[in-house]
């Protein structure tokens, strides 16, 4: 029995990394944390059919599963590639395909080809703030939403305290956008404040909110582990090229152990990830728990991965030449992102009736 990739797969991940490489480099990383533009990356994706992977071929798409889709995701964060991918090529596509004809003619098409591109508004599914999260009525939206995905795009998918799914335009009357400063500069993040702000609903069934939190989370998910690759890498390369007292430093035992250790604490997290990302459309009874303890061991592995690599590198991992924080930050981000290693522990436990 194979339990590898298929060769399409593969394929899959060649042709995004080999895109990345020369749209997203590092010089393309500070740039866009320093304020600039990722339009062009994102379409660039778009045309590469990223945008439409889990769309049935029957309806334009490329008809490919969320398997499929964390594979890109991995490949984005081994990149630190902005863009809003969790919400335009992941939940929105989803969502649209449960909702009524109308919608789905509307957005769908130009989600895919990326003229449109959809934020992610569902952290109070993960954890509820005090003083955060939205009401519907009648079609409006009123409350607030925070650490909001993509807060300035064009589409928002917004997640309400009754679990059910709202889609609201950015020129909608009524709706306030702010970004936030966060530790991650890859990716935009944001507060939305709604007004009695014109809404369509997408979907009033809270298993179907809970199966896209499911997709969403998984994506961060691979979104790590291609992140924490990138910079076990990067320290490999870097042990295999410094030198000390006329040695590599990889030719030391202490350094063999660091790289040695990262290795062995990531590579099951990959295995972890495709199961996940099986289970969400093959396996939908475990697809929800396998989520929830795929994203909270990956967050662990993940961050000791990250503070591992930066003393590889000794002090000048910490320096904006290597740029290695872009991904330290990236991964600091994910950890908390639709729920922390203890929030969803905690939800594990009680899908397990524990």
């Amino acid at each position: 029995m194979d339990f590898g990739l298929s060769s399409d797969q593969v394929a899959l991940q060649d042709s995004v990394n080999r895109f990345l490489d020369e749209q997203m480099n590092l010089d393309a990383v500070k740039a866009y944390s320093a304020g600039g533009d990722a339009d062009a990356c994102w379409q660039g994706l778009a045309e590469l059919g990223v945008a439409s992977l889990l769309v049935p071929e029957a309806q334009g798409g490329v008809g490919l599963s969320a398997l499929d889709a964390a594979l890109v995701a991995e490949c984005l964060g081994a990149h630190a590639a902005p863009g809003p991918y969790i919400g335009s090529a992941v939940v929105a596509p989803l969502a649209l395909l449960h909702a009524r004809e109308a919608l789905r003619e509307r957005w769908l098409g130009a989600l895919m080809d990326g003229t449109v591109s959809a934020g992610l508004a569902f952290s109070e599914l993960a954890g509820a703030r005090a003083d955060a999260g939205v009401n519907a009525s009648n079609g409006k939206l009123s409350g607030r939403a925070m650490f909001v995905l993509d807060p300035l795009a064009a589409l928002q998918v917004v997640a309400t305290r009754e679990k059910h799914l709202y889609l609201v335009e950015s020129a909608a009357a009524g709706l306030e956008s702010r970004v936030l400063t966060t530790i991650d500069r890859t990716r935009a993040c944001g507060e939305l404040r709604f007004s009695e702000t014109p809404a369509e609903l997408l979907s009033d069934d809270p298993q179907h909110t809970a199966a896209l939190l499911d997709h969403a989370r998984v994506m961060l998910v691979a979104d790590t582990v291609g992140a924490a690759q990138h910079m076990l890498d990067a320290a490999v390369a870097y042990a295999k090229d410094r030198k000390q007292f006329n040695r590599v430093i990889g030719s030391f035992q202490s350094v063999k152990h660091l790289c040695a250790e990262m290795a062995a604490e990531l590579e099951p997290c990959r295995a972890m990830l495709w199961y996940a990302a099986y289970a969400l459309g093959e396996l939908p009874a475990e697809a929800s728990l396998t989520a929830c303890h795929t994203k909270a061991h990956v967050a662990e592995v993940g961050t000791f991965v990250a503070r591992t690599a930066t003393e590889v590198h000794g002090g000048v991992g910490f320096t904006d030449l290597l740029g290695l924080h872009y991904w330290f930050k990236r991964i600091g981000f994910n950890r908390q992102a639709l729920g922390a290693p203890e929030l969803v522990r905690e939800q594990a436990a009680r899908l397990q009736t524990l």
